[in-house]
């Protein structure tokens, strides 16, 4: 009797793999998975991206972030944005004090940042007219100080001197009192969702800032109709009051407060060009660029929106 051959276990293993792989079923579910399949499948679901509805119904409810109470949110919001604006106010004082930078550019610096800084805060507020109210408080508020500082019955050198052009404490009752009057106004009537708030306010606090900051530098060549005023002064104003406009509409247009849109940005430049003339004009000077700006604005807004 031969003696039988050892087995071959390797080939055994083999066949025994091939067998096990071309029988499975093809509707079937093997028993054992990959542990990284499941993780795999929602990180690939993540990079997805989401309905823009879904997006903005997600952001919207941002603006009633502080708590599950609209009322008590609003008073945070409150708080969160009237220390943001006092913060800036307090930052632009100490450097007038300090004599960091020249009058006149300490009271522009004022002038483009603290408006645009506080309408970076509307999203914290509730839709409708209670966050339109809450948020106007508190340039309201501004309206009340540059009031009592301007008569004389409330003395702040340190205000006076980061917003006037004299150091005169009655020019806070022109300028000052028209900026804070212009943003209440916005905020209390027009509010987040329309685009004369936005155009009236960037134009008045970038445009206009930013024409009496490269006009005194870059000023050389002046205006036919007024020699007060340059040409790279107003190019600037209408550049830089609709470049901010135009970011106001996409950032607002994120958290679903308004559709963005061609019409809207030929809108705002049609704004910022007309309030560059109008600020341009012997008049708008005589009478306050602050007043002039945001008037020319909403009345020009309200034909192109």
């Amino acid at each position: 009797m031969q003696p039988t051959a050892p087995p071959n276990t390797q080939n055994d293993s083999v066949m025994a793999f091939a067998i096990a792989f071309f029988t499975i079923p093809p509707n079937s579910t093997p028993n054992l998975r990959c542990p990284l399949r499941k993780d795999c499948f929602n990180f690939i679901q993540l990079l997805k991206p989401k309905p823009r509805r879904r997006v903005r119904r997600e952001l919207t409810s941002a603006a009633a972030m502080f708590s599950d109470n609209v009322f008590v949110s609003d008073i945070i919001a409150e708080a969160l944005s009237g220390g943001v604006a006092l913060s800036l106010l307090k930052l632009w004082e100490q450097t007038a004090k300090r004599g960091v930078f020249d009058q006149k550019l300490n009271r522009k610096l004022v002038h483009i940042t603290v408006g645009l800084a506080f309408m970076l805060c509307w999203p914290m507020f509730s839709s409708g007219r209670q966050g339109a109210i809450f948020a106007a408080i508190i340039p309201a508020v501004n309206i009340i100080k540059m009031l009592l500082i301007g008569l004389g019955i409330w003395k702040d050198d340190a205000t006076v001197k980061s917003m006037s052009r004299y150091g005169d404490h009655r020019e806070l009752l022109k300028g000052p009192l028209y900026y804070a009057s212009t943003i209440t106004l916005a905020s209390a009537i027009y509010w987040r969702t329309s685009p004369i708030a936005i155009a009236a306010v960037c134009n008045m606090c970038a445009g206009d800032g930013m024409a009496d900051i490269v006009g005194r530098r870059f000023g050389g060549q002046k205006l036919p109709y007024n020699q007060n005023k340059s040409v790279n002064g107003s190019i600037a104003m209408a550049s830089a009051g609709f470049l901010a406009s135009l970011g106001f509409m996409l950032y607002y247009s994120s958290f679903g407060f308004m559709e963005e849109s061609m019409k809207m940005v030929v809108g705002f430049l049609i704004v910022s060009v007309a309030t560059a003339l109008v600020e341009s004009h012997p008049l708008s000077s005589e009478l306050d660029d602050n007043l002039t700006v945001p008037l020319a604005a909403v009345l020009v807004g309200s034909f192109v929106f």
